[in-house]
């Protein structure tokens, strides 16, 4: 992006956090499809057989959705729904190894809930989801202590979100 020409702005919370949602529907797909290919592959007979490879496949598979996507275009099919954007912090594209940093350091939403709920023995019901519920919360009000709204994850990676407006080109 030319050094002299602004920054789309940050989106708003409400709608990263829309795109936020619509991603996790997307995801269902391609986890149901990566759970077919690798129960497929390694004839996986019962559902906790292999579970913990398993889950470490669709951490990769899930892994290479989003560092192919916000590497070639800056958007998944989410993004483009809510009109978000991911570009470096300077405004050009994501690289490869960047997007992919991204997608670890993105976790941050998920581990610190994760670990409370571990420690306090819950593994599943209503503990387990308010207590996940409640850090993504915490996290995603984060980002109203952050000069440009941004996500800490995306500062800690030199990535930013920005609106992303739809060019009206000829099809």
């Amino acid at each position: 992006m030319n050094q002299h020409q602004p920054l789309p702005p940050t989106p708003s919370l409400r709608r990263r956090m829309a795109a936020f949602v619509y991603e996790g529907v997307l995801l269902f797909g391609v986890v149901m499809i990566a759970g077919y290919l690798f129960g497929t592959l390694t004839q996986q007979r019962h559902a906790l057989q292999g579970r913990h490879e398993f889950q470490a496949f669709l951490f990769v598979v899930v892994g290479i959705y989003f560092g192919w996507f916000w590497s070639h275009s800056g958007q998944t099919l989410a993004m483009k729904t809510w009109q978000v954007r991911l570009v470096a912090r300077d405004g050009g594209p994501v690289s490869q190894a960047r997007a992919l940093l991204r997608y670890v350091a993105a976790w941050i939403w998920f581990l610190p809930a994760l670990a409370i709920a571990w420690l306090a023995g819950w593994h599943g019901g209503a503990p387990l989801w308010l207590t996940l519920l409640g850090g993504i919360l915490v996290y995603a009000l984060a980002s109203f202590a952050h000069p440009q709204r941004q996500f800490w994850h995306d500062e800690l990676c030199g990535t930013r979100l920005v609106r992303a407006i739809p060019t009206n080109e000829p099809r």
